[in-house]
């Protein structure tokens, strides 16, 4: 089996080659990829090669395949899996397989078994752990998107907090409670919302705070105040920008009880510290934001730490549990992370979006590895169209979707796109 694919040689060295597969072996699994997003985490390997802490220091003489985003069909199982995965099954991965210890993951590690290529073989590992997820939602997107959406998933699990007296730590957000989501309306605060206002344990009041007018304007046409409290959450967007008092006005709308939740999605020292000026007693403060400094450091109030019980949190991805949650939520039509997705390309924009992904605006950019595109925002659909019929039909499928993407926008795009 021939497959195409982006491997990493070394340091900014990604290339887009086409190679033989070996044959499966009885405990491997061959599969064949429709979909794969570009993390931020692709391109710090990408930058640092061989010195990333999960890509092998000889890559240059065995490349690996990048990309851990990803979601395809199973085509050959291997005998020692036959009982458990068939031929034409959907899937998802979990990338984080922590076999006996070692960092190796999909998307690092590995020479045939990466998100940006047509054709993978599955080792015997990502199946000894667990970590082939069964897929059976419509849109191949989704799956691609589960394991972003299963970091949040696992940030809010991770929340914890305790009754006087006691030592327990009860996990997750409180319920009913208030809970405020500080630089939340980038793409994983979008996910963060959607998930908060549609899961079964709900907050009181979720306020989402931004300095970009626009994003909490596009957030809100997105999640909406109505939607929310529909759910049973009370839902306000806040341009902290806008107002000479953001504290004051953010604990004004608890009635100055403070928030039980506070999450942090950018690595800025003011608002960390905002977030831990704004804790109820026993609140929590999670730092969900990846800082790319190692040095750095934010203020904690420590009088509170001490008197009020308050506490932080930090995670950096979710396990296969909470994956496996994201990818139930999304079958069930109870969360859809479409928001998440600015951009749209093929195979080959897969070396140039990686390397440039910071300079890059938007939310996630989707691939399709099946197709050659360039990588486009959604957002100028409508103009490519006028000179491509494909591009115009797209803007007219997402417009009718709020402007995004969606499985009818997926479905035209394998059908109609140029093969890679």
């Amino acid at each position: 089996m021939r497959t195409k694919a982006v491997r990493l040689y070394g340091k900014q060295d990604l290339r887009l080659e086409e190679f033989e597969l070996p044959p499966i072996k009885d405990d491997e699994i061959l599969a064949h990829i429709v979909s794969d997003s570009v993390c931020m985490s692709s391109y710090k390997a990408a930058i640092q090669g061989p010195d990333h802490k999960r890509v092998p220091k000889d890559i240059a003489e065995n490349p690996v395949i990048v990309g851990h985003e990803f979601c395809g069909e199973i085509l050959e199982v291997g005998g020692k899996w036959q009982h458990q995965f068939k031929p034409g099954q959907r899937f998802a991965i979990q990338p984080a397989l922590n076999y006996k210890g070692s960092l190796a993951a999909p998307g690092y590690s590995y020479p045939y078994i990466g998100g940006a290529a047509t054709y993978i073989i599955i080792p015997n590992e990502v199946m000894e752990m667990n970590c082939l997820l069964p897929y059976n939602g419509e849109a191949f997107f989704h799956g691609s998107l589960a394991e972003p959406m299963s970091c949040i998933v696992g940030a809010f699990h991770a929340q914890y907090h305790t009754k006087s007296g006691s030592y327990v730590h009860e996990m997750d957000v409180v319920e009913g409670g208030n809970m405020a989501i500080l630089a939340g309306a980038g793409p994983m605060g979008l996910g963060a919302i959607d998930y908060a206002i549609h899961r079964d344990r709900k907050p009181g009041l979720l306020v989402v705070t931004d300095i970009n007018q626009e994003r909490l304007d596009r957030a809100a046409s997105i999640y909406t105040v109505e939607d929310a409290a529909a759910n049973g959450v009370r839902l306000v967007y806040l341009n902290t920008n806008s107002v000479d008092d953001p504290l004051g006005r953010i604990i004004s709308l608890t009635d100055g009880r403070g928030y039980n939740d506070v999450f942090v999605f950018a690595p800025v020292r003011a608002v960390v510290e905002m977030g831990d000026q704004m804790l109820a007693r026993d609140g929590c403060l999670n730092f969900f934001a990846g800082p790319t400094d190692p040095g750095f450091t934010a203020g904690l109030n420590f009088y509170n730490v001490h008197y009020n019980s308050t506490h932080i949190v930090g995670t950096s991805g979710g396990n296969t549990d909470d994956l496996i949650e994201s990818l139930q939520l999304m079958e069930k039509g109870i969360i859809d992370p479409s928001a998440m997705i600015t951009h749209v390309g093929g195979l080959n924009s897969v070396v140039e979006t990686t390397l440039n992904l910071p300079n890059i605006p938007g939310g996630k950019k989707l691939i399709y590895t099946n197709i050659e595109m360039e990588l486009t925002a959604i957002d100028d659909f409508a103009a490519k169209g006028k000179t491509d019929p494909l591009f115009a039909e797209l803007a007219a499928i997402v417009a009718k979707n709020n402007g995004l993407w969606c499985v009818e926008a997926e479905r035209h795009l394998l059908r109609h796109a140029r093969p890679i």
